[in-house]
């Protein structure tokens, strides 16, 4: 299981990789180019390529901070490790939940 889950992490963290930098360029743009809130929700809302991206992102965002997250609380706590477990995989639905919704409240409106 422990080869497993650090396969994930790390398959996770290389798809990742190439997003952040797209989504820190953004964030750039956005600044330098001055543009406000609803300028932004204007050029995504309706956007299913946005929402695929974002959409990737938050999965793998998802998959990859709890595989972490656990390993250091296997580390430094002794919590029992189902404990952990169960706690991760909640950790990660959470995760996923939030960032689906966000996702949509940026790019919602597409049919």
């Amino acid at each position: 299981m422990e080869t497993g889950l650090y396969a994930l992490q790390r398959v996770s963290a290389m798809i990742m990789a190439p997003l952040i930098v797209v989504h820190l360029g953004i964030i750039l743009y956005a600044m330098r180019g001055g543009l406000t809130a609803a300028e932004i929700m204007s050029r995504t809302e309706g956007s299913v390529a946005w929402a695929l991206f974002y959409g990737l992102f938050v999965v793998c965002a998802a998959v990859h901070a709890p595989i972490g997250v656990r390993s250091v609380l296997r580390e430094w706590t002794p919590l029992a490790p189902r404990l952990i477990d169960a706690a991760m995989l909640v950790f990660g639905a959470a995760l996923l939940v939030l960032g689906v919704r966000a996702v949509y409240a940026v790019t919602g409106g597409w049919s």
